[in-house]
């Protein structure tokens, strides 16, 4: 399974509204529930409205479009990336899964996936 890297750096925030939020801009992921509105998005992007933030993670993407019927993936990559001992942040799309570590541990969890199998492509690959 091929692992791409996504260039940049990456926040997770808790955000008030989204009225700042330019949704063209090419990484947004915002989840809505009763409780909360969540926001991760490149550091730059980050709006003003931010109540809460945590900034510092790079991300990665499982490559191509994952059926429905697959089974275990990310789990196989978090007992992974958990006997490290590096923590993860996920989001999910229609088509794939996102994964965000810390920057200081994002080569150790690539490094750790390598050994594993999983082909890791860099941001700049085709």
């Amino acid at each position: 399974m091929e692992l791409k890297v996504i260039d940049g750096d990456f926040s997770v925030c808790k955000v008030e509204d989204l009225s700042q939020v330019n949704l063209d801009r090419d990484f947004y992921f915002i989840g809505k529930t009763d409780e909360e509105l969540s926001l991760v998005c490149r550091t730059g992007d980050v709006p003003q409205t931010t109540v809460s933030r945590e900034d510092g993670f790079k991300a990665f993407r499982i490559q191509g479009e994952l059926d429905f019927s697959l089974i275990g993936i990310l789990a196989r990559i978090s007992d992974i990336l958990a006997r490290q001992e590096i923590g993860i942040f996920v989001v999910s799309t229609y088509n794939t899964d996102y994964v965000l570590t810390k920057g200081a541990q994002f080569d150790q969890a690539l490094k750790a996936l390598a050994e594993e199998g999983y082909q890791v492509c860099p941001a700049v690959c085709s």
